[in-house]
């Protein structure tokens, strides 16, 4: 046996003793928007918030504004497309949140989903608890949003993500 060989093992061994990887692409951004907006024409509104709104919006939610520039669609009906993500437990989770034109949420889909495990927000019923909510709802694991055993993790980082667009629409949009 080569004196190698152990060296080349332990790699090998480390390598097949490592969670298991995975990204979903559920929906591009276009079929997000068809889905959300059927038949209605968006245009592209990028908003770029200043430092007064960004302290507000971290206040007021309890979340960091790692983004200053929000990418958004406005909707020929009044609402909106809002594009986001957020920390699952090790990866970016890619969401989209539909907001009428009095910013309650219309509607949740999750675009990509790249963690191992918790993939069950993407469930509709899960998702739909968003239904209604604006910025005055508390928007808590909990408490008005149910958790999923199992997908603690990609819960409360989609509840804190929708809480602070909601908080970003009612100070930089309304």
């Amino acid at each position: 046996m080569d004196r190698r060989t152990p060296f080349m093992v332990l790699p090998l061994a480390a390598l097949a003793a490592s969670p298991a990887c995975y990204a979903v692409q559920y929906l591009s951004v276009e079929q997000a928007q068809a889905v959300m907006f059927p038949d209605t024409i968006l245009t592209a509104a990028p908003l770029t918030l200043t430092d007064a709104q960004k302290q507000e919006i971290e206040q007021r939610s309890g979340m960091k504004v790692r983004q200053t520039t929000l990418k958004r669609w406005r909707a020929a009906n009044g609402g909106y497309f809002v594009l986001d993500q957020v920390l699952g437990k090790h990866e970016f989770i890619t969401y989209a949140v539909a907001l009428d034109s009095t910013g309650a949420v219309r509607q949740v889909e999750i675009l990509d989903f790249r963690e191992t495990h918790g993939d069950e927000v993407r469930r509709a019923a899960w998702r739909n608890q968003f239904t209604g909510k604006t910025s005055r709802d508390t928007l808590r694991i909990n408490e008005d949003i149910q958790n999923i055993s199992g997908a603690t993790l990609s819960c409360v980082h989609i509840t804190d993500g929708i809480r602070r667009l909601l908080i970003t629409h009612d100070v930089a949009i309304r």
